[in-house]
C-alpha cells in the first residue's frame, strides 16, 4: 500500500510566507505612522511660526473673554503704534505746571476715574489713562467718558492691568511720579454671579501692577481705591479707620480687604508709598448704572417698579451718599500729601508711608429719602416695592468718620444729597435726552433771563 504524500514541508513554507507577510505589513504600518507623525509635527511648527510672527506674545490673563481685545490692541496700538503711540503717551503724561505730577490713572474711563483725571488735568498735571472697557455695565458710557477725557487732553489706553508687558512698557516710556489705581471689579451683588472676575481684577490685577511699580525707576507713590465695604459686619458707628475690618460681608469686600493687606506687604518689603481710600457710596454725573440712584432714576422715568430694601428686622436701609466732587477733592488731597517711595529698582532703602482713609459725607440718608428726592426732581411718582434685604453681602448702614482725612489733608465734604442729586439728574436728562421738571425749570429760567435782558436793552 502506497504511503500518503508528505505535506509537512508545504505547511512549513506556508507558515513562513504568512509570517513574512505579517512582518512586512507591520513594517509598512510603522513607516506610515512615522510619516504621519512627521507631517503632523511639521504642520504644527508651521502654525506656531505663523502665529508667532503675526501675534506678539501676551501675558496670561484670568479674564479670558478679553483675549481677542488684547490681541487686537497690542498688535495695533502698542506694538504697531511705534513712535507716534509713544509720543501720544508722553504728551498726555507731561505736566504743564511747575513741579506738576505725572499720573497713571487705572480705570480712567470709570466713574471716579474720569472725574479724577479731569481734575488733575485741569490743574496742570500730566495724566495717562488705562481702562479695559469691560461689559460689567454699558461700555458705551465708558466710551463717552473716554471721548470727554480725550477732548481735555487725556489719552486713555485700552488694556488690562493684568497685562504685565504693556505696563512695563508704559513705565519705560514715562517716569510716573504717581499711580492712581482705581481699576477694579465693582459691585457687591455681582460677586455672587461671577466671583472669579473679582479675584482676577481686585487681587491679581493689583499684584501685577505692584510688581511692575516696585522695579520702576523712579518708584512712584500709589493712591488706590479701597472701599467702605471692608467694614463688613462692624456695628460701631460712625465707621473709623481704627475699627475692625476682618469680617467682610461679601466677596467684593473681601477682595478690597485683601488689597489693603497686599498694600502693607509691598510697602514693607519694597518701600512703596501707598495710600488706600475707602469710598462711601459715591454718586453724581457720569455715574455707574448699577448704583441705586442711577437705576432708580431710569426705572422711575420708565414707570417701572423699584425695589426699596429694608433690613431683616424691618429697619430702614441708609447710606452715607458722597458726591463725586467731594471724593475728587479727597483724592487730590491724598495725592498731594503722598510721600515719595523709598525703594529703587525693587530694593527698599528705608521705611515708606502707608496710609488708609475714609472718604464719605458723614451724613447717612435713608434710601426712602433718596427715592422721594428723585421723585420731586423728576416730577414722577415712583412705583415702590418694599422688600426685605436678601443675604447677598449688602450691609444695612454706612456712616463715615472722616476726621483723619480732615486732619491730614483738609478733607471736608460740602455737598448734601438734594444738591448732588439735582446735578446728577440734570446730567442724566441731558445725556439721555429726556424732558423732566429739572430741565423745564432751567429752560423757563433761561427764558425769563432773556426777556429781562431784552427789556433792559429796549430801555
Amino acid at each position: 500500500m502506497a504511503s500518503p504524500p508528505d505535506t509537512s514541508k508545504s505547511l512549513k513554507l506556508e507558515r513562513y510566507n504568512s509570517y513574512i507577510r505579517r512582518v512586512n505589513s507591520t513594517k509598512l504600518m510603522a513607516a506610515s505612522y512615522k510619516l504621519l507623525f512627521k507631517a503632523t509635527l511639521l504642520v504644527a511648527l508651521i502654525l506656531i511660526l505663523f502665529f508667532t510672527l503675526n501675534y506678539p506674545p501676551l501675558s496670561e490673563s484670568p479674564n479670558a473673554h478679553h483675549l481677542h481685545r488684547h490681541v487686537h490692541f497690542l498688535s495695533s496700538a502698542f506694538y504697531g503704534g511705534g513712535a507716534q503711540w509713544e509720543k501720544q503717551v508722553r504728551h498726555s503724561s507731561t505736566p504743564r505746571r511747575p513741579n506738576g505730577f505725572s499720573v497713571l490713572v487705572t480705570g480712567a474711563a470709570g466713574f471716579v476715574g474720569t472725574h479724577a483725571s479731569l481734575a488733575l488735568k485741569k490743574r496742570g498735571d500730566g495724566v495717562l489713562g488705562l481702562d479695559n472697557f469691560n461689559s460689567y455695565y454699558d461700555p458705551s458710557l465708558k466710551r463717552a467718558r473716554q471721548a470727554l477725557l480725550l477732548k481735555h487732553g487725556v489719552f486713555v489706553i485700552e488694556a488690562d492691568i493684568n497685562d504685565g508687558p504693556l505696563l512695563a512698557k508704559l513705565f519705560d516710556v514715562v517716569p510716573f511720579t504717581h499711580v492712581l489705581h482705581l481699576a477694579a471689579q465693582a459691585g457687591v451683588r455681582y460677586a455672587m454671579k461671577n466671583p472669579q472676575s473679582y479675584v482676577a481684577s481686585n487681587i491679581a490685577g493689583f499684584v501685577n501692577l505692584l510688581e511692575i511699580v516696585k522695579t520702576a525707576v523712579p518708584q512712584p507713590a500709589i493712591v488706590w481705591a479701597s472701599s467702605s465695604s471692608v467694614y463688613g459686619l462692624n456695628i460701631q458707628n460712625p465707621f473709623s479707620e481704627s475699627h475692625r475690618t476682618d469680617q467682610p460681608a461679601s466677596l467684593y469686600a473681601a477682595t478690597k480687604k485683601a488689597g489693603e493687606e497686599i498694600a502693607h506687604t509691598y510697602n514693607h518689603i519694597y518701600g512703596l508709598s501707598i495710600t488706600g481710600l475707602r469710598f462711601f457710596t459715591v454718586y453724581g454725573p457720569w455715574g455707574r448704572p448699577d448704583m441705586a440712584y442711577f437705576s432708580f432714576t431710569k426705572d422711575i422715568l420708565q414707570q417701572k417698579p423699584i425695589s426699596v430694601f429694608r433690613t431683616q428686622d424691618k429697619k430702614e436701609v441708609a447710606r452715607d451718599f458722597t458726591y463725586i466732587d467731594d471724593v475728587v477733592k479727597g483724592i487730590l488731597g491724598a495725592l498731594d500729601t503722598a510721600e515719595k517711595s523709598t525703594g529703587s529698582g525693587g530694593k527698599k532703602t528705608g521705611p515708606a508711608q502707608l496710609r488708609v482713609y475714609n472718604l464719605g459725607n458723614t451724613s447717612p440718608v435713608p434710601v426712602k429719602k433718596l427715592v422721594s428726592t428723585l421723585e420731586a426732581l423728576l416730577n414722577v411718582k415712583a412705583r415702590k416695592q418694599i422688600i426685605t434685604m436678601p443675604r447677598n453681602g449688602d450691609v444695612p448702614f454706612t456712616h463715615a468718620n472722616v476726621s483723619l482725612a480732615a486732619a491730614d489733608f483738609g478733607y471736608k465734604p460740602t455737598t448734601d444729597l438734594a444738591t448732588g442729586l439735582r446735578k446728577f439728574v440734570k446730567w442724566y436728562v441731558n445725556y439721555y435726552g429726556i424732558q423732566t421738571k429739572v430741565n423745564k425749570e432751567e429752560e423757563n429760567a433761561a427764558g425769563k433771563d432773556a426777556s429781562a435782558f431784552a427789556s433792559s436793552e429796549s430801555k
